[in-house]
């Protein structure tokens, strides 16, 4: 199996990250070791994973059977937040399930600062990067204040942060502050869950005429040329083969201002200052 030639980010620890993954969330448990397979043979290394999704488990057993040394793989995993007062725990259980002997980036889910239980979590992370099982360490769903507490505490920076970031929401305060202070940029929901009309709005489209691209192969090349991390979810082979096709061209400085354009600050998942599930 002969991995994509997909470009790498160097995170500030020293580690270097595929700028394109898969993501696993909402992908159920019967379906994950056949997607996750699937992504591996496609030449996909780099695999998103959470223990509230439910299937790393799975995930574990389709990196093992798929004879890939682990070196050339990229395993992301993160904390749930029940978890936070238990994080070293927490890991170790997620390390099981996975069935591996360390992850390349742990994540902090979600900073839910009205328990205020993320600080101690952050002191976990350290310390379980420390001792190595962790490559690198890092969040997610944080906003400008809650990185600033932890940053300010600890004197620690995550090396990530995984936010909701599409052309309908782009962050651009916090993504600003995370530029300034070297904490890189993963995008979930880079096309907007399907849940807009981006996909066929007038720009996307020319956009995709002008290349011989899909409008979502469009969308995704905004993303990868302002530095960002995606990991496109998908449960389909043909669609895992066309998300990785995005680095053969390059769309131009106008057809990326149209696209920023599209800022509307509508997010369409939960917000990081309200969620307070557990």
């Amino acid at each position: 199996m002969t991995a994509l030639d997909i470009p790498r980010i160097e995170l500030r620890d020293g580690t270097s990250i595929p700028q394109l993954g898969l993501g696993t969330y909402l992908v159920a448990p019967e379906d994950t070791e056949r997607v996750v397979a699937e992504a591996l043979e496609a030449g996909y290394r780099h695999i998103d994973t959470a223990m509230i999704y439910g299937n790393e488990a799975e995930v574990g057993a389709a990196i093992r059977n798929s004879g890939i040394p682990r070196e050339e793989l990229f395993v992301t995993t993160k904390l749930w937040n029940s978890d936070q007062t238990r994080a070293v725990e927490a890991f170790e259980e997620s390390l099981e399930k996975l069935g591996l002997e360390y992850v390349d980036l742990y994540l902090i889910h979600w900073p839910q600062a009205m328990f205020g239980e993320a600080l101690e979590a952050w002191k976990g992370l350290i310390e379980i990067q420390k001792s190595g099982r962790a490559k690198s360490i890092g969040v997610s769903n944080f906003e400008i204040e809650d990185l600033q507490q932890i940053i300010d505490e600890t004197g620690v920076v995550p090396a990530v942060n995984q936010i909701e970031l599409h052309p309908l929401h782009q962050r651009p305060e916090l993504t600003a502050f995370c530029r300034d202070n070297g904490i890189a940029i993963e995008a979930w929901g880079p096309l907007a869950q399907g849940k807009s009309d981006l996909l066929e709005r007038p720009e996307v489209l020319a956009a995709a005429e002008a290349h011989g691209k899909s409008p979502a192969q469009v969308l995704l090349r905004w993303h990868v040329q302002q530095g960002r991390i995606i990991f496109p979810k998908t449960t389909r082979r043909e669609r895992l083969v066309e998300n990785a096709d995005i680095f053969d061209f390059a769309l131009s400085d106008d057809e990326v201002a149209a696209i920023d354009a599209y800022e509307a600050g509508t997010n369409l998942g939960p917000d990081p200052r309200t969620f307070d599930i557990r």
